[in-house]
């Protein structure tokens, strides 16, 4: 987006079938613009103008041409607005100033159909006004991610402390382990010095010796092999045992969770398009609302091009004569342009007004179909998590049946191999009992036994091992508990700021208007009205089928009697006049707030009848300093109090 600057030149702006113009070019000085003129002098179509070459969509084909644009050369730039009519539909392209014009269109373009001022002349809540500009959308994106991650960070301390409670039974089964194994060590160191005992007293041959050793070194192994395979055997038989319940659980588990109702998300889907069909039927209502609204605007000033036919036909009427002046006569009635007889221009107004109503009226609907489609996102969200859920459920389930899969593969594999090493064993006994009748029975049962210490004592070290190794891994893993709780605190800080952020930013926002409308108001120096503020209230609204509490912006006025005391009094009942001034001033305080001419280079001021001269002049000159081109409608006494520095634009 083209960003406003504060170099000070000349702007040149060219309008063609816009609005009430035909064809004019007009260039703006750096500062104040005042458009000086009475009604019917198309100073609404040209401000109009400006608005639809900064990016707003507010403005009108001339009804009578085919095609139209607007030309803005502006810092050696040139933008573009163009319009097209056909087929009945007029469509627009080019390339405007304002990437998204919402900021300008509410608190810059300050025309009597301007969003803001209507909205205090309807008594709506202030809130989605003031906090439009703000982006709210950012911050909650945020807060979803950082309770996603807080969510996972949860699941892995669970995990860890888990592992923690396993620490002291495998802390005993380890220390179990190394008393028992002392136990063999001793009591192996003791089998040996009995068979050197039995050795020294026994006269046996070599050959027959080395023979039974080697037996009894084999069957060792072999006991030792099948001691490993009934180990594992049992470890895998646990391991199954533990995925068992595991699959238990998470049946359970899945069981628990909620069916979705079959289709509930695209019938979700549905219900949004079907709401955003609608929002898009309210925007076509409100663009044609517009589109009659300027029509009559620019009949009731005499600049329509139908009109303009229409009074100038041969048939009695003066050539010469003025077509404004053929329209309106004196200050109390026009020519109707729908039947061409005389009515009171006051009723051709109210008509008028009624149509801004509708206007504004159908904006409030739109509005109230956005928050409808939020609350079926936020339903369709809640939806997909618990789809989501309900998958990761299926998914370990899904693993841990592969699991028990292959530990039963295992364990049939195991019982295979044990059956096969016990065969072993007995031929390995078989023939040592051969050896026996050879050797003595006392030594051969000395080796045997201590042989069977040597099996108990290596199969109790490597139990040892394994249950150190699970403990070292244990340990390892709970030193990224610390981190990880660090990292938690870290979140829950982070999502109560947040959480709390967007609540400081309204009274922030609040706290901001209520100072910015005091200062308009002493720039204005009313003497009925002392002070208009905001307030931030929080209230039970019902939103889609559930009540939320939602804060409401209300605008309060406070007026000061003769005796100079004090007293609140309700909008309802502020006159018409006081009501225009109210909205002007909320939507004034916005343009400050916001720091609206950081983003738009014009501030466009209509429809100031109901304050008079000299405050008009206190207001150009207290706005002044912020925008790079201020171009006010005012009619020509009005006009005539600004500075005479200003610049003065009589024709268009």
């Amino acid at each position: 987006m083209a960003q406003a600057t504060r170099e000070r030149q000349s702007v040149q702006l060219t309008v063609r079938n816009i609005g009430g113009i035909s064809d004019t070019s007009v260039e703006f000085e750096p500062g104040v613009n005042v458009l000086s003129g009475r009604n019917a002098t198309n100073r609404t179509s040209l401000l109009r103008s400006i608005m639809t070459v900064l990016g707003s969509d507010d403005a009108s084909l001339k009804s009578d041409a085919e095609e139209g644009f607007v030309e803005l050369q502006f810092d050696d730039e040139t933008y573009t607005r163009r319009f097209t009519r056909e087929n009945g539909t007029v469509t627009s392209d080019g390339e405007p100033y304002l990437d998204d014009p919402e900021l300008g269109d509410l608190y810059a373009f300050l025309l009597a159909t301007n969003e803001s001022r209507q909205a205090v002349l309807t008594d709506q809540n202030l809130r989605d006004l003031i906090m439009r500009p703000v982006d709210t959308a950012a911050i909650k994106s945020e807060i979803d991610t950082l309770e996603q991650e807080k969510s996972r960070i949860d699941d892995e301390l669970d995990e860890l402390s888990q592992l923690e409670q396993r620490l002291p039974a495998l802390e005993d089964d380890r220390a179990d382990l190394s008393t028992r194994i002392e136990e063999k060590e001793a009591a192996l160191e003791a089998k040996r010095e009995e068979i050197e005992t039995a050795d020294a007293s026994v006269d046996e041959s070599r050959e027959e010796e080395r023979e039974l050793d080697e037996r009894m070194s084999e069957l060792g192994d072999v006991r030792s092999e099948i001691d490993s395979v009934r180990q594992e055997l049992r470890a895998q038989r646990e391991s199954l045992e533990t995925l068992r319940a595991e699959r238990e659980e998470l049946e359970r588990d899945a069981e628990e969770l909620p069916d979705a109702p079959a289709g509930e998300i695209e019938e979700i889907n549905r219900k949004i398009d079907d709401l955003r069909d609608r929002k898009q039927s309210i925007q076509s209502e409100m663009n044609t609302l517009q589109r009659i609204i300027q029509f009559n605007e620019d009949n009731l000033e005499g600049t329509s091009s139908d009109i303009l036919d229409a009074l100038t036909e041969d048939g009695g009427h003066d050539h010469e004569r003025d077509v404004t002046e053929q329209l309106v006569d004196d200050s109390e009635t026009v020519v109707c342009w729908t039947c061409g007889h005389g009515v009171e221009q006051e009723a051709i107004e109210e008509t008028l007004e009624e149509l801004r109503e509708l206007r504004t009226s159908k904006l409030s609907e739109s509005r109230d179909l956005d928050e409808q489609i939020d609350d079926l996102k936020e339903e369709r969200i809640t939806y997909e998590e618990k789809e989501r859920q309900r998958n990761q459920v299926q998914d370990r389930l899904e693993r841990t049946a592969s699991q028990i899969e292959e530990r039963e593969g295992r364990i049939d594999d195991l019982e295979d191999r044990r059956d096969s090493l016990e065969a072993e064993i007995d031929d390995i006994e078989a023939e040592i009992d051969e050896l026996q009748t050879q050797q003595d029975e006392t030594i051969l049962s000395l080796h045997k036994e201590a042989n069977q210490l040597e099996v108990d004592l290596n199969r109790l070290e490597t139990e040892r091992e394994e249950v150190s190794r699970e403990i070292e891994d244990i340990e390892t893993t709970l030193e990224e508990r610390a981190e990880l709780e660090q990292r938690r605190e870290e979140l829950t800080e982070e999502l109560e700021d947040l959480r709390t952020r967007i609540d400081q930013i309204e009274a922030e926002a609040v706290e901001s208007f209520n100072d910015q409308m005091e200062a308009v108001l002493d720039a204005l120096a009313y003497d009925n009205i002392a002070r208009i503020w905001i307030e931030r209230t929080v209230q039970e609204v019902k939103k889609g089928r559930r009540k939320v509490s939602e804060n409401q912006f209300t605008l309060h006025i406070v007026r000061e009697s003769e005796s100079g005391a004090a007293y609140e009094d309700e909008l309802r009942h502020l006159s018409e006049s006081e009501r225009e001034v109210t909205g002007l001033v909320f939507a004034l305080a916005g343009y400050l707030v916001h720091d609206v001419h950081e983003e738009v280079p014009f501030m466009l001021l209509d429809s100031l009848e109901a304050i008079d001269s000299d405050r008009i002049a206190r207001l150009v000159e207290h706005f002044e300093p912020y925008p790079q081109y201020l171009v006010a409608a005012l009619l020509p006494e009005d006009a005539a109090a600004t500075s005479d520095s200003y610049n003065l634009l009589t024709e268009i």
